[in-house]
């Protein structure tokens, strides 16, 4: 909403504006994205052109997309997943991405599941065993051992302790 409000007031009416992309029907000009840019920055954004920078932000966005917001598990593995939905060789993703982020696609993902499970947790309306199913764990020995080593909790310490330590998305 913060940046479709800044490119209205920069007079651009893109055709789509979602999480970390905006389409427009014709590139605007040069002036006019540099007094976006410097908008954007005061609002703590940035303008990401660089092509392998905007495939780094597919890949975390298609992470957050498939953890926190799909509806439902899906039936294809995470690579494969990764592969079809950007049409980029996972092996090539894989290692684009951890050369520019100092971290595995694999490492990212299970950091982004463990902050939806204490997400979950601290909504207590889901067991630990639905908590897993949702998050496509194959047990809930495998999820509280992924917990624990995030952590250095076990998800049932974290609940009752009620503390407050889930991290933003952008800070994972």
């Amino acid at each position: 909403m913060v940046v479709k409000a800044a490119l209205e007031k920069a007079g651009l009416s893109p055709l789509s504006t979602e999480l970390g992309e905006v389409e427009f029907a014709t590139e605007p000009d040069v002036a006019t994205l540099q007094q976006l840019a410097a908008s954007l920055q005061n609002l703590g954004f940035e303008i990401i052109d660089n092509k392998k920078s905007r495939l780094i932000e597919q890949i975390k966005n298609a992470i957050v997309h498939q953890v926190h917001h799909a509806d439902e598990t899906s039936t294809l593995n995470f690579s494969e997943y990764l592969s079809q939905k950007l049409l980029y060789d996972y092996h090539y993703l894989s290692t684009l991405f951890s050369a520019v982020e100092g971290v595995t696609i694999e490492k990212y993902l299970i950091a982004q599941k463990i902050e939806k499970v204490k997400e979950l947790l601290k909504y207590d309306e889901l067991s630990l065993s639905q908590i897993a199913d949702q998050l496509g764990y194959s047990s809930v020995a495998y999820l509280s051992n992924q917990f624990k080593k995030q952590t250095g909790l076990t998800p049932s310490f974290y609940k009752q302790s009620k503390t407050n330590s889930r991290k933003s998305l952008d800070n994972l």
